[in-house]
């Protein structure tokens, strides 16, 4: 993608999301974090309906440790891999009590060293709960960055490190969520839409197949 053509794929997402947020339900910091933590490999519907029974029960992580693990895993076990994601949690949760009184940190350093929280995680709570302008790059945005021109890389890293040189500072801290709904919704990964989508005049992929 050409470098000029940058600013005007996003500003045409900007337009048609002004102000474009996460699927996952939250209503704390903490809940987006467990949210999240339970979101790979499964999608944010399924983990919707799994929160929406845990969160009003236990929703931070003094109740979820009171909970339990069998209580936890009995919340959760909706979501794929929900036993090694409700250890995971509960470690979390540990930890969140003990060294940081309750609450979730802001520095990526203190977010990775929990349990079940990489690089990815870390990146959508820093950018979703804190403003922060990072990229967490899942499938979706791997998958744009590469077939659009708009970051070409071989590995996740290399794609968030040449997103956050390549797009514009006004569009940083929502870019990540543009990307995803747009991957998730049109740019899909067996049929992209390219019939209906607002930015094909700005892809690579697009004038490949023109």
């Amino acid at each position: 993608m050409k470098k000029e053509h940058i600013a005007l794929f996003f500003a045409t997402l900007q337009a048609a999301n002004p102000q474009p947020n996460t699927e996952l339900e939250y209503t704390s910091v903490f809940e987006l974090l467990a949210a999240v933590l339970l979101s790979a490999q499964a999608t944010d519907v399924g983990v919707n309906k799994a929160t929406r029974r845990l969160f009003p029960v236990a929703n931070t992580p003094q109740k979820i440790l009171a909970l339990g693990l069998p209580g936890l895993e009995d919340h959760i076990k909706t979501i794929g891999l929900f036993r090694s994601k409700a250890r995971h949690l509960m470690e979390t949760c540990r930890i969140l009590v003990e060294r940081h009184g309750g609450e979730v940190p802001r520095e990526r350093e203190a977010l990775e060293a929990l349990p079940g929280v990489g690089r990815k995680t870390a990146n959508v709570v820093l950018n979703v709960a804190f403003g922060e302008p990072t990229m967490a790059v899942d499938t979706h945005i791997f998958r744009l960055g590469n077939r659009t021109g708009l970051a070409p890389g071989k590995t996740p890293l290399a794609v968030e490190h040449k997103l956050l040189q390549r797009i514009p500072a006004q569009y940083l801290e929502d870019a990540h969520h543009w990307l995803i709904l747009h991957g998730r919704y049109v740019c899909q990964a067996r049929k992209p839409q390219c019939g209906r989508c607002a930015v094909s005049a700005y892809c690579s992929f697009r004038h490949k197949t023109a």
